[in-house]
C-alpha cells in the first residue's frame, strides 16, 4: 500500500535525526577559565631598612657622602617603589608605611642629586621649571607611571587620605628641625609603635620643642599644620601632652621656635 506523503515525510525526518544524533561528535568541553589574577603584594622595605641602619645614626643624621658613593642598592629600592604603587587590596598600614618611606627616600634622592648642599631650600632656586618654586613641588620621580612630587605624597596622599597627624612626626625634609629620620624602615606591622615612638622622640627633644606647664615653645609644625592637630575635637595641647613627659596647660602660652633648615648631615 502506498504511504501517504504527509505521513512518510515525518518518518523520514525522524530517521535522519536519529542518525545525526548517533554520528555527531561529542560537544567540545567548555573552555577553562583563566586563573584569577594574584593581588599585588606590599613592597618589601628590608633593603631600605639595611641602608638606613648603615647610613643614618641614632640621632637621625645622614651620611650623605657615603651613600652617594654607594647608590646601587638605594636606586634598586627606588625602582621597587616606582614600579609597585599601593593597591586597594593593601591594608591601611601597608599603604601608609609605603608612602612615608617613599617620601623620606625620595627626599634623600633629591639631596644626593644636588650634594653637596647646605640646605634643601638651596635646591629650590636652582629648579628652572614654570610654576615650581620649591623642591617639594618639583615632579622629579615616578610612581606607577605617574610623575610625582614630595608635596603630592604629603598633602595629596598622606594628609588627605589617611587623616593621621602622626605622619608629621615621621616625614623628614632633610633638615635639623625636622623629626629624627629613623634608622629603620616603616613597616605595616610596626607602624603604630613607630609613629608613637617618633612622637615621644620629637616632643621630648629640647632642640625641637620646649614644653612647660604654663609656656611652650613648639615646633612650627604645630603652627603650619594647626588644622590637622585640631581635627576631630583634638587640640595642639592634647597632642603635645600625649607624648611629652612635661604636660602643658591647655591655656599655656604658645610660641614657635625658628626652623633650622640646615642639612641633617653627619
Amino acid at each position: 500500500m502506498q504511504l501517504n506523503r504527509f505521513f512518510a515525510l515525518p518518518l523520514f525526518l525522524g530517521a535522519l535525526a536519529a542518525v545525526a544524533a548517533f554520528t555527531s561528535p561529542e560537544p567540545a568541553s567548555a573552555p577553562t577559565s583563566a586563573p584569577a589574577a594574584t593581588a599585588p603584594t606590599a613592597v618589601d622595605h628590608s633593603g631600605y631598612d639595611r641602608l638606613l641602619k648603615k647610613y643614618v645614626n641614632e640621632k637621625g643624621l645622614v651620611n650623605y657622602k657615603g651613600l652617594k658613593a654607594n647608590q646601587k642598592e638605594f636606586n634598586q629600592y627606588l625602582q621597587l617603589l616606582s614600579k609597585n604603587p599601593p593597591a586597594a587590596s593593601w591594608s591601611k598600614q601597608e599603604q601608609m608605611a609605603y608612602w612615608i618611606n617613599a617620601y623620606n627616600a625620595y627626599t634623600i634622592r633629591l639631596i644626593l642629586d644636588h650634594y653637596p648642599v647646605q640646605s634643601i631650600k638651596d635646591i629650590g632656586s636652582k629648579i628652572k621649571i614654570p610654576f615650581v618654586t620649591t623642591p617639594w613641588a618639583a615632579k622629579f620621580f615616578t610612581i606607577g607611571g605617574a610623575k610625582m612630587s614630595l608635596d603630592e605624597i604629603e598633602h595629596g596622599t598622606l594628609r588627605k587620605k589617611y587623616n593621621d597627624p602622626r605622619i608629621h612626626f615621621a616625614l623628614v625634609c632633610a633638615s635639623i628641625s625636622c623629626p629624627r629620620l629613623r634608622n629603620e624602615a616603616y613597616t605595616a606591622e610596626q607602624l603604630d609603635r613607630q609613629l608613637d615612638d617618633q612622637g615621644r622622640d620629637f616632643l621630648n627633644n629640647p632642640g625641637k620643642n620646649k614644653v612647660g606647664k604654663n609656656e611652650a615653645q613648639l615646633s612650627k609644625y604645630f603652627d603650619w599644620y594647626k588644622g590637622d592637630w585640631t581635627d576631630n575635637g583634638q587640640s595642639v595641647a592634647s597632642w603635645v601632652n600625649k607624648y611629652s613627659t612635661t604636660k602643658m596647660d591647655p591655656n599655656a602660652k604658645v610660641t614657635y621656635l625658628d626652623y633650622n633648615w640646615n642639612l641633617n648631615a653627619q
